[in-house]
């Protein structure tokens, strides 16, 4: 089916009192798998495209939002596109016109003021483009090129009031919050602030989106989904899947050298965890 719009997901998430999973993928297998696995769990999911993953593919945007379009052209089930975490305007604006209905505008490293001023702008052109936006308040912390963060340090989390301000005034559609999960976390032992996270919810009219979910256990999932959580993303995940059936592979076939032999493990392995959080959430079709 064609792509679908990121935004009616979310909606439709909120309604239920699930979450949508949303996925960032790297390459033509992430793609594939978060598909599949999306169609064994009869749910539907978005496809993110970061701006980390763009520098990756040589600073080019299409090649990858093409195959990720292709792949929801034959899902069985709703596949929507979002650029995630941007920075770049330059990037920001070839959102329009490469399939993705929604963008991630990422200012939260600037001090509030800062912060402010550009995602209002981005949120203007974004509405202009007729995309969905959602933006970050608070610090989770965690990508590549930041430094290291201390979730629980003061000021870390976001702050109920001044979300509300910063929502109201911004036109965002959609908020990250900082309550105490970490981008690229490798074990699934973060302790998410459920009572800031009740807070932020009776505070707001807009969905919330939890960043950094791959170091989140499944119980710590299932109560923020409970407490208001209506997006989900997910990267590190789907990394320590396919890193570790190659590695295993490999290890087995030390002979190998035809690269279709392990990547398909690897992405066999993306496609489980996949199929395994969108049933922790709840979302189905």
């Amino acid at each position: 089916m064609p792509l679908v719009a990121a935004g009616e997901l979310v909606a439709r998430a909120a309604v239920s009192r699930t979450a949508v999973a949303a996925f960032n993928v790297i390459t033509l297998e992430h793609v594939e798998a978060v598909v599949a696995g999306a169609e064994v769990a009869d749910a539907p999911v978005i496809l993110q495209v970061s701006e980390n993953a763009v520098k990756f593919r040589g600073g080019r945007l299409l090649p990858l939002a093409n195959a990720a379009s292709a792949a929801a052209e034959h899902a069985s089930v709703p596949v929507a596109l979002h650029l995630d975490h941007v920075q770049s305007d330059e990037l920001l604006r070839q959102a329009a016109g490469a399939g993705f209905s929604s963008v991630m505008y990422d200012a939260a490293r600037l001090p509030y003021a800062e912060n402010l001023a550009a995602t209002r702008a981005a949120a203007d052109w974004a509405h202009a483009q007729g995309l969905w936006i959602e933006a970050e308040l608070g610090e989770v912390g965690g990508k590549t090129g930041q430094p290291p963060l201390d979730a629980h340090a003061a000021g870390a989390r976001t702050d109920p009031a001044e979300a509300r301000a910063f929502v109201a005034d911004s036109g965002v559609d959609a908020l990250a919050v900082a309550v105490g999960s970490t981008h690229a976390m490798t074990t699934r032992t973060a302790a998410l602030d459920h009572d800031l996270l009740k807070r932020l919810a009776a505070a707001l009219d807009v969905p919330l989106v939890l960043h950094g979910s791959s170091g989140v256990p499944d119980d710590e999932l299932r109560a923020a989904v409970a407490g208001g959580i209506t997006k989900v993303n997910v990267g590190t995940a789907l990394n320590i899947a396919m890193t570790g059936a190659i590695r295993d592979y490999l290890t087995a076939h030390p002979e190998a050298v035809d690269s279709r032999k392990y990547l398909t493990v690897g992405r066999a392995a993306m496609a489980e965890t996949v199929t395994r959080i969108i049933r922790v959430l709840g979302t189905t079709g």
